[in-house]
């Protein structure tokens, strides 16, 4: 785990692709025919040839790749005496889901079957985190088993929601981002933000015709004061109510934005219960 870090910025630029995305399951308008089998393995190994690339050249400047011998390091997961409570292994499961969604599509525009692209979608997320978990190994940092397993089951449940659109309909995993940054790299700034699953019941044929289906049940994790020595920790699981923004606006025609929801918490459009561990 890294606080100067380029290890969640994958996320960063797949959120700014998916605002000018439609929706994730229509097949692309551009392909006429499927791409053929030597075209899709050429995308494929470019792909992650160019991925495994970028994080080699940053990992070399920025986090000190190859100074070190091989070693493996336990993180933890969410115990109190961790350095973020376990919000950085929400954060890697986030972010494997998030590219692999978004590495999924990509391969669609490349006129790749739907099942084929999130099969590799999937691949290539886990094999770009994990090849930065390897790096990882290689620097003061340690490889650590907790993010590759994070990232593991992030890209599996990805690949199970890409394919299983009916149950896409109900499940969207968010990331909320509050409104009071403490870094710059917001993608680390784990004291603001929160990680949630998010029940849509919408996707229920017995609510979709009914006030109920503006409304979705949520549950989630977050941390607080793990930056700080003079404030008391903070390792909150919540529960909320919620307005489905995501049918609201692809109800009205804004595709881009109800699928750039699914993936976003806009804050303060929820009523959570939370319950701090730490008490």
């Amino acid at each position: 785990m890294k606080f100067i870090t380029l290890k969640n910025v994958w996320l960063s630029l797949l959120l700014l692709f998916f605002t000018t995305i439609q929706d994730a399951y229509a097949l692309h308008p551009d392909c006429a025919n499927e791409s053929t089998s030597q075209q899709q393995n050429r995308d494929l190994l470019n792909t992650n040839l160019v991925g495994i690339g970028i994080v080699t050249i940053w990992g070399i400047t920025n986090w000190e790749y190859f100074s070190n011998s091989p070693e493996a390091t336990s993180e933890d997961w969410f115990e109190n005496d961790t350095k973020t409570g376990g919000a950085d292994k929400a954060g890697h499961f986030y972010t494997s889901y998030v590219t692999t969604h978004g590495l999924s599509y990509m391969f669609e525009t490349w006129c790749m079957k739907e099942d084929d692209a999130a099969l590799y979608g999937a691949l290539s997320s886990l094999a770009i985190l994990g090849y930065m978990e390897i790096g990882d190994s290689f620097s003061p940092y340690g490889f650590s088993g907790e993010d590759f397993i994070a990232n593991s089951i992030g890209s599996l449940l990805g690949y199970y929601l890409y394919t299983n659109p009916a149950m896409a309909r109900k499940i969207d995993f968010r990331w909320e981002f509050g409104l009071h940054p403490n870094q710059g790299d917001i993608t680390t700034d784990y004291e603001n933000s929160k990680y949630l699953l998010a029940l849509k019941l919408n996707g229920f044929e017995y609510f979709s015709n009914s006030f109920l289906k503006h409304i979705e049940l949520q549950a989630g994790y977050y941390t607080r004061g793990f930056d700080d020595p003079l404030v008391t920790k903070e390792r909150n699981v919540f529960f909320g109510i919620g307005l489905n923004l995501t049918d609201l606006f692809r109800r009205h025609s804004y595709k881009k934005t109800a699928t750039a929801l699914r993936y976003l918490q806009v804050p303060g459009t929820n009523m959570e219960y939370k319950r701090d561990r730490n008490e």
